[in-house]
């Protein structure tokens, strides 16, 4: 057994942290069906900390809410997105997607607050959703 390197390897759909270190961690995230459109009314926020996403597989949209306006970015794999502690945000995803998450440890556990899209996050979203993103799924 090496002792000096450690691996860790999810493959399960949802999400997993995988390495603990001080006060952060890093996860897996790997598609689930609340990633599809048809599901995506949910959009959560941590107080306390920000949380960076890194695709590294398949096809995702990353948004964010203040709770009037609402950006959406389609990710490229490898490029490191952060959102900012406070900041409502979701993702839509290909079915292959997966993500690399970096945030302070135990964040879902004590730091996360879900509510519904509003009907106006809803009609800011829908003419940013890229091609792939299909109505129902």
């Amino acid at each position: 057994m090496n002792e000096t390197l450690e691996t860790h390897i999810f493959t399960d759909p949802g999400y997993k942290p995988l390495v603990f270190y001080d006060g952060w961690q890093v996860a897996l995230l790997n598609w689930e069906p609340l990633f599809d459109l048809g599901n995506a009314g949910e959009i959560e926020r941590h107080n306390q900390t920000d949380e960076v996403f890194v695709l590294w597989r398949g096809q995702a949209l990353i948004f964010t809410s203040d709770g009037e306006h609402l950006q959406a970015i389609q990710m490229q794999p490898g490029v490191v997105y952060n959102v900012p502690a406070g900041a409502w945000h979701n993702l839509l995803a290909s079915r292959d997607a997966s993500w690399i998450i970096v945030e302070s440890r135990d964040t879902h556990l004590g730091d996360t607050e879900l509510r519904q899209m509003t009907s106006v996050e809803w009609d800011q979203l829908r003419p940013l959703l890229p091609g792939w993103i299909k109505e129902g799924g």
